[in-house]
């Protein structure tokens, strides 16, 4: 049974660093973002890391995976990832989900967008995460990658387990999945 942290609605957004020291030059930073170093000039913000995730839809069924990193390892999660550079979420959430699971996907439309903070490698990124509806294009052919996925589920809108990967933020995305089908 995965380790979740404890729910209780979003994740307080801070000024706090990202990183404690100049990627520039190496000097500290002690003050909140946006931040000027005052060896180098060089100016940073903390701007939220964009994500891309997908809904994938069949016959009324919720695909989920369950974690086979942390954060999170072992829950249920909605596929997807992070952006690479110049990559767009919709673009992203197809790839992530095609490299999790082997499946391939059409993108029928956005679903929303939600706002979080990703703990990892001890660290915190904010991240704007943005989720798809997506239907399989080719018949059902599952390939999890067993360096990220445990296990590949379908779930019914009630169906759907209570701990899911990223509280924060997926249990509302959830929600509008089941609003948007019902």
């Amino acid at each position: 049974m995965p380790t979740m942290p404890k729910q209780g609605g979003p994740a307080p957004l801070s000024a706090e660093p990202a990183f404690g020291f100049c990627p520039g030059c190496g000097a500290p930073l002690n003050d909140p973002r946006p931040v000027t170093c005052e060896r180098c000039g060089l100016t940073h913000w903390r701007n939220a890391k964009p994500c891309g995730g997908a809904l994938v839809i069949d016959d009324g069924k919720l695909m989920l995976i369950r974690r086979a990193k942390d954060p999170f390892s072992g829950a249920w999660d909605i596929p997807g990832g992070f952006c690479e550079p110049s990559e767009l979420p919709k673009d992203a959430a197809v790839r992530e989900v095609y490299e999790e699971t082997g499946l391939h996907i059409v993108v029928e439309r956005q679903l929303g967008m939600w706002i979080d903070r990703y703990h990892c490698q001890g660290g915190v990124e904010d991240t704007l995460n943005v989720y798809f509806l997506a239907v399989p294009l080719d018949p059902v052919e599952l390939r999890p990658d067993p360096d990220e996925v445990i296990e590949i589920g379908w779930f019914t809108p009630e169906d759907v387990p209570g701990e899911i990967a990223f509280p924060n933020h997926a249990p509302a995305v959830i929600d509008e999945w089941r609003a948007d089908a019902g």
